[in-house]
């Protein structure tokens, strides 16, 4: 098993099953012209999220971490007519390109809201309830993300935490990498609230060996 062939099936099941879609690929395109990591989901994570916004009847979404609004824009998708996202991204210049997305896929203000600033100290001034949130910031403050996306939250809210594996390095419990450090005390965290009912999944694709939490609030 290789990079190569998870990303070749990854190529192959977007083919099958994801028609084409100018203003994804024109999100991408805007968002490499200005510079941003390659690092926003996948296609077929992307949808993934939709559709567990979508089962989750989600009215209300919270993402941590906008990037160039890709994974923002499938969210929003799955909003029904009325239905809002707050965004949360630290990086001005980042924020801006997502906007300009945002905005091309239809999704001007009054839909989807971009905080810009370190997410925890945008997050407290947010009162939600939220219906569906999505955590793909830092991975060093995971479990504070997690923590305010439960004080946002309401019975049957639906929580997704990103690249929580780190091509399997979060079982080196001595690590000194501050995101593998943070991935750990999120799972101490989530171990001992008894206000989550989580599970976690092993991931491999275009984006490498990875994976995610999946967790809702009792």
């Amino acid at each position: 098993m290789t990079r190569e062939l998870w990303t070749a099936v990854d190529d192959y099941l977007a083919e099958a099953l994801l028609p084409a879609d100018p203003v994804l690929d024109a999100t991408l395109a805007e968002s490499s012209a200005a510079g941003l990591p390659a690092i926003a989901v996948s296609p077929t994570q992307g949808k993934l999220l939709h559709l567990l916004a979508v089962t989750a009847g989600a009215r209300s979404i919270l993402e941590i971490g906008t990037l160039g609004g890709y994974s923002t824009i499938w969210l929003a998708r799955a909003l029904p007519p009325g239905g809002t996202l707050v965004t949360c991204e630290y990086d001005p210049k980042h924020a801006a390109v997502a906007r300009t997305n945002l905005d091309r896929a239809g999704f001007g203000p009054d839909v989807a809201d971009i905080r810009v600033g370190a997410a925890l100290d945008t997050l407290p001034t947010l009162t939600g309830p939220f219906d569906f949130v999505f955590i793909d910031a830092d991975k060093a403050n995971l479990a504070p993300y997690v923590a305010e996306a439960v004080r946002l939250s309401r019975p049957g809210t639906t929580i997704v935490v990103d690249n929580v594996v780190r091509d399997g390095a979060v079982l080196e419990a001595a690590s000194t990498d501050p995101s593998v450090r943070g991935v750990r005390e999120m799972f101490e965290a989530l171990t001992g609230d008894d206000r989550l009912d989580a599970t976690a999944i092993q991931t491999v694709g275009d984006k490498g060996y990875d994976g995610f939490v999946l967790a809702r609030v009792r």
